[in-house]
């Protein structure tokens, strides 16, 4: 008993003996973070992408100075006016390497286009005017299913999505020509980026990222972080690889780490100040580099597969509405 009453009596003398200014020790609080909100994701679908490569496709060869070329434009552009706020169609004159010149058509949609926190989305969609890889008919143009028709096609399906679910967050889908009609020297490559980033189509236009898609169409593809867009926007590599990897396509998305290329997004970065990434499947350690069919009479719609075409597009999807729930 004598012992706890002097328990008791310890207890009181130390609870009154506590000053109550002293924050020495303040008591423990809890915190809660803020939940992210969640974001019901729109099925990117394959299949109707493939289509839209093969409808490019049925133009023939998408050669700048060529009819075929032209028809695809226009019905890009129509495409596109079918889905997007806003439409522009770039038109110029550029010299390729041979000193000819050919008409070109970057061909630009903007969804939200008054906000001024954007996105830019792009890919080429000419085709090369001739096989230097392949073995016969080399001087003949190729179809481009893949390297030019994939990543067009893509970006009209996501066009689709954002018309029927759409964003707050500005975003520019920006087609480019006459980045195929290289020779040489890499200046010779990406003519369409190149003038693009030179001459804007608005005023001092200003996105906080972009992301290139280059032949993300092919069976079996994997696309490693490439150098360039490491170089100057890894936080954009990070935040796609790591939207890819969630949405379920770490088999075609490889933290394996890419030498550097020439692509559009070079110039981008280089020209206009943009970081923007490429998605390409390159590989310096397979004899191609690119996919086995690059450059050839091969690149046509047997090397396309809806389910990369749904990894890709899914991807961009979830980098997408990402963005817009931030």
């Amino acid at each position: 008993m004598k012992k706890y009453l002097l328990f008791l009596l310890i207890c009181v003398g130390l609870i009154s003996c506590q000053d109550p200014n002293n924050t020495s020790n303040p008591p423990a609080t809890t915190t809660t973070q803020k939940p992210m909100p969640k974001i019901d994701y729109p099925s990117f679908d394959g299949e109707a992408t493939k289509a839209l490569i093969q409808k490019q496709v049925d133009f023939g060869p998408r050669v700048p100075g060529t009819p075929t070329h032209k028809a695809c434009a226009d019905w890009l552009e129509a495409t596109l006016k079918q889905s997007a706020d806003k439409v522009i169609v770039q038109k110029s004159e550029v010299t390729v390497y041979n000193g000819k010149q050919v008409p070109m058509y970057n061909i630009i949609a903007s969804f939200n286009p008054d906000n001024k926190e954007r996105i830019m989305l792009s890919a080429h969609w000419d085709t090369r005017p001739f096989a230097d890889q392949d073995v016969e008919r080399v001087n003949e143009p190729i179809e481009g299913a893949n390297d030019g028709g994939s990543g067009v096609a893509v970006l009209l399906e996501i066009a689709k999505m954002l018309k029927q679910k759409p964003v707050k967050l500005g975003v520019d889908i920006m087609l480019w020509d006459v980045e195929d009609y290289g020779k040489g020297a890499a200046e010779t490559y990406c003519l369409g980026s190149q003038y693009w980033s030179k001459n804007k189509h608005i005023f001092n236009y200003r996105a906080k990222y972009g992301i290139l898609l280059d032949m993300v169409g092919a069976k079996n593809a994997i696309f490693y972080q490439e150098g360039t867009s490491l170089n100057y926007a890894k936080f954009v590599v990070d935040k796609v690889w790591k939207a890819a990897h969630e949405s379920g396509y770490r088999s075609y998305f490889s933290f394996d780490k890419a030498d550097p290329i020439t692509d559009d997004h070079l110039f981008i970065n280089a020209l206009a100040g943009i970081p923007t990434i490429d998605i390409i499947q390159y590989d310096q350690h397979s004899p191609e580099g690119f996919f086995p069919q690059w450059h050839t009479h091969e690149d046509n719609m047997e090397q396309i597969s809806s389910k990369t075409l749904k990894a890709v597009g899914q991807t961009l999807v979830k980098v997408i509405y990402d963005e817009d729930a931030r």
